[in-house]
């Protein structure tokens, strides 16, 4: 298996200032499109804190700054954020699913951020046996990308629906087959296969498993 370093590192939140340094990202990057969000996702929030809550944080290792963070509810700790908003299918809500939300990158950051944000995600699933990634996207480019990733529509295609938790704008909610991806990019011949699969980043540092207790 190749090795590709990178210039930049991902690895789970476990301390106060790196929760914060998430959330300054967050606010930099919502706020740039939703200029109230700025304030509103600059301090971590409740679900930052709770059983089952899992947060990714990228920093360049010139600088040290956070450029990017994702952040995972699992369902094992209870009913997802957009579950509030949206009744599942029951070929999802019966399966150990997790909620992508809070996805942001820097403007500016190198253009492998967001890719390997979602590889961390993908990585992080199945080494604690989640079937689905669910989330809630607003924008048509982000759509467009988590199509060609391979999510699904949940609801209708092209359907959309307003969520509580992200200020009542509408959402279209797609998920991904996470036990299922490896299998359909290599059968589809999918372009990010090798990068996937058979790539391995070291700077991935993803050394412990979703937390689902206080």
């Amino acid at each position: 298996m190749p090795t590709c370093p990178l210039s930049f590192t991902i690895r789970f939140v476990d301390n106060r200032a790196d929760l914060r340094a998430a959330a300054a990202v967050r606010a930099a990057a919502y706020g740039h499109h939703i200029a109230p969000l700025a304030v509103a996702f600059a301090e971590p929030d409740a679900l930052d804190h709770q059983p089952g809550t899992t947060v990714l944080l990228c920093r360049d290792k010139l600088s040290g700054e956070a450029i990017g963070t994702a952040r995972l509810q699992h369902s094992g700790a209870g009913p997802l954020l957009l579950e509030a908003s949206v009744l599942l299918p029951t070929w999802l809500g019966r399966q150990p699913r997790v909620e992508v939300t809070r996805l942001a990158v820097r403007a500016g950051a190198h253009r492998l951020v967001k890719l390997m944000l979602m590889k961390a995600l993908w990585r992080t699933c199945v080494a604690n046996d989640v079937r689905w990634m669910v989330i809630g996207a607003r924008s048509d480019a982000l759509i467009r990308d988590y199509l060609r990733l391979g999510f699904r529509d949940v609801l209708d295609a092209d359907m959309r629906v307003p969520l509580a938790h992200a200020g009542g704008l509408a959402h279209r909610i797609l998920a991904f087959d996470v036990a299922g991806a490896r299998r359909a990019w290599r059968a589809s011949g999918h372009p990010l296969y090798a990068f996937m699969v058979e790539t391995d980043h070291p700077d991935l540092e993803l050394g412990r498993t979703l937390a689902l207790a206080a």
